[in-house]
């Protein structure tokens, strides 16, 4: 019987030495929170798209030196890497917040609204930051404050990371994403979890979302174009109309999510966003092309959904008399949070918001880049709040469009969390 006590009475009081800094983290997260409001409001002033975040990335790169953090610059062209040694040995613990903005023009009459204007695409527009990444950003400086301020007491490493281009540029026909080019460049070598959060439009502060497994959809872009044989409109059987096959590959396409996906484990999506065809009235047209979206969890149910859509395009096509060609380019894997990472961190999300305050998102249809770190090693992104009290997520301007708004009183919560996550796993191990 001792030998069974004695080693859980040693978990549990390893455990207890780095919870036991939480005290800590709380007082400092006060003392810092205006400090964290004025830089998200700097930040979001001042926007810069992705790759592009020289000022954003200065701005952090400085602060963490002045904090004793050892930086590396230009890390996936713009991105910031910090690493702050503990003073006691144990695992490397990698934290992360991005740093890009949008191509959309703020609305509103904020005091410290963007009037940053570009060119994206050909057409000028203004920049914003529509998705929160400021606020992702200054509350990952603030944590950097909290931690190095306590690092002699840390049984562990903390690795900031600070990435551009969550979004996605694409140069010269080549699209990328900040997390996958740091993957490249070895910034997941030597630790052993990663975190990281999202502020949430729709979500009240105070509120942690969070789900197990596959939290995130897989995103990938479809072409498909449908090929024919041109023809008189008036004599229609004497060519292969790519119009009529094309439409019913679209209406072929939604048996894959009633007939083909189990959608009571995951939903899946596969949407045609646009279909370009044709020159004239009385006119059947050579070709068709089709371009959309497949959204998907995992990495079985993405295979699934691919073939499927390969299957169907193909083989409507050939019944018609046409033919056709499927493209599928596949951009984020789904954002998957290790199962037991996450059973673990279910503890440290309670005592930063409280229990009731704690609750499982259902599966978000939207992709994170954050997924390439987990791909990696284990990792848990979750959903932090950012709607006003007692708003309503139905009236309230989702993410990605020009009247965006986040209530500052919720980043508190993010310091609170994030300086958990790294005292309570380091407790772990």
């Amino acid at each position: 019987m001792k030998k069974l006590i004695l080693p859980l009475f040693l978990i549990s009081t390893m455990a207890f030495g780095q919870t036991n800094l939480r005290p800590q983290i709380d007082q400092k997260a006060s003392e810092i929170e205006s400090k964290v409001i004025e830089w998200r409001r700097d930040i979001h002033q001042n926007p810069e798209l992705g790759n592009q975040e020289f000022r954003t990335a200065k701005k952090i790169a400085d602060h963490l030196r002045s904090l004793g953090i050892e930086v590396k610059e230009n890390m996936a062209v713009t991105g910031v890497v910090g690493y702050l040694k503990g003073g006691k040995p144990g695992p490397t613990v990698a934290l992360r917040a991005d740093m890009d903005a949008l191509p959309v023009t703020e609305r509103g009459d904020l005091p410290f609204k963007s009037t940053v204007t570009t060119v994206y695409n050909g057409q000028e527009t203004g920049v914003m930051h529509a998705c929160g990444h400021d606020t992702h950003v200054a509350i990952l400086m603030g944590v950097a404050e909290i931690l190095a301020s306590m690092k002699d007491q840390l049984e562990g490493n903390v690795k900031f990371i600070f990435q551009p281009a969550e979004e996605g540029i694409n140069e010269e026909g080549v699209t990328t994403w900040g997390a996958k080019q740091l993957v490249e460049e070895g910034v997941m070598e030597d630790v052993d979890a990663i975190f990281g959060l999202h502020i949430s439009a729709q979500t009240e502060v105070g509120t942690i979302g969070y789900r197990p497994g596959p939290a995130q959809a897989a995103v990938d872009n479809l072409e498909i174009i449908v090929h024919g044989t041109q023809a008189h409109g008036a004599s229609p059987w004497s060519g292969v109309d790519p119009i009529v096959t094309a439409s019913q590959i679209v209406t072929g396409l939604q048996t894959i999510l009633s007939r083909s996906v189990n959608i009571t484990q995951n939903p899946a999506v596969v949407t045609i966003g646009a279909i370009h065809g044709g020159i004239r009235h009385n006119i059947i047209p050579e070709k068709v092309e089709m371009i959309g979206t497949i959204r998907t969890f995992g990495d079985e149910q993405q295979a699934l959904v691919h073939k499927r859509i390969t299957e169907i395009a193909t083989n409507i096509a050939e019944s018609a008399g046409a033919r056709a060609e499927v493209n599928i380019q596949k951009l984020y894997p789904s954002t998957v949070n290790d199962l037991e990472l996450t059973a673990k961190m279910v503890p440290t999300l309670e005592a930063a918001a409280g229990k009731d305050h704690v609750r499982v998102n259902p599966p978000v249809t939207g992709a994170e880049d954050f997924s390439f770190y987990q791909r990696e090693k284990p990792g848990l992104f979750i959903g932090l709040g950012g709607m006003k009290k007692g708003g309503d997520p139905t009236k309230t301007p989702s993410h990605h469009t020009p009247d965006f708004y986040i209530d500052e009183s919720g980043f508190i919560l993010g310091l609170r969390v994030m300086s958990y996550f790294v005292v309570d796993y380091m407790g772990m191990k």
